[in-house]
């Protein structure tokens, strides 16, 4: 009887703020959106880094025919520069760094080049001569990298050392300012979901004040008349949050594995649907508690019992 009789309140309440709760319910479907985006994100870079940084490089540049740098007025780089670099590389004080040595030369660089940039039009004014020689070094430890460099920059017959983890340090970068701005957002959304969380509970405290008098008077227990009024509202967040979750299935789905996976194709891997399955409960006890202790702030304020 009491079951029904709270189930019966909650759909009365819903009724009587109909407007109220569909706007609770958007507000918190935006606001936990935002919440999964940002996670999403910090799952995706998570994914990159530990394919990348497996994989990433140390690139040692050779001096071509048009190269600019002070360690290049010698001009294009010898066989001679070339067998010193490479037996340095292989030298036993570097061996506990290295890992493997690639050489590229000119037609291996153009080639990976058209294979890149096969829909663009920066190739379109390149020669092959132009392309610069290379050794690819893999370390053993990534973080060594200041190790080769220290040796190599600056020496004749090398334009340039570089680090391929910088170039990704910096992608990895904008991702987490962005990710910084969906955590900003969902936060603020959230605070916005309080706020009418409180002015609804006051709506539904005013019009239902005489209920909450005679059940007062009959000798109710404050938890069963404040129950129906935290229930509307994990209602409303419980449905805003299974909006949030087909959002973020959609987003992944139709954007990140659609127009980003196709567009991006030297990214390993991206987040899943399977991911947002695994996030949606937590989207839900987020809701839930966004919701109940709102409420129960709220009727300590609004709701005299």
């Amino acid at each position: 009887m009491r079951l029904q009789f709270i189930l019966s309140e909650i759909g009365i309440g819903i009724r009587r703020n109909l407007s109220m709760t569909i706007s609770v319910i958007l507000v918190t479907a935006v606001s936990l959106f935002f919440l999964g985006v940002a996670l999403l994100l910090q799952q995706q870079v998570e994914l990159m880094k530990g394919y990348w940084y497996d994989r990433v490089q140390v690139s040692i540049f050779l001096c071509g025919q048009d190269s600019e740098a002070p360690s290049c007025a010698g001009g294009e780089v010898t066989q001679a520069q070339k067998e010193a670099i490479l037996a340095e590389l292989q030298s036993e004080t570097l061996q506990p760094y290295v890992e493997r040595v690639f050489y590229e030369s000119k037609a291996e660089a153009f080639e990976r080049a058209q294979e890149q940039f096969q829909d663009s039009s920066i190739l379109e004014n390149v020669t092959e001569d132009q392309m610069p020689e290379s050794y690819r070094v893999k370390l053993r430890d990534p973080e060594q990298f200041s190790v080769v460099a220290d040796v190599f920059a600056g020496r004749a017959g090398i334009e340039e050392v570089q680090d391929q983890r910088q170039l990704l340090e910096r992608f990895f970068t904008v991702i987490n300012r962005v990710q910084w701005m969906a955590f900003v957002t969902a936060g603020t959304m959230v605070v916005c979901a309080v706020l009418l969380i409180g002015v609804t509970i006051r709506l539904a405290a005013f019009t239902r004040r005489r209920e909450v008098g005679i059940m007062k008077l009959v000798g109710a227990s404050n938890v069963f008349i404040q129950l129906p009024f935290v229930m509307e509202q994990v209602v409303a967040t419980l449905l805003g949050t299974l909006l949030a979750s087909l959002g973020l299935w959609a987003f992944v789905e139709l954007v990140v594995q659609g127009v980003i996976a196709e567009n991006l194709p030297f990214v390993s891997s991206f987040v899943g649907s399977d991911f947002v399955l695994t996030l949606t409960p937590l989207l839900m006890l987020t809701g839930v508690l966004l919701a109940a202790v709102s409420s129960l702030v709220m009727l300590r304020r609004h709701l005299r019992v």
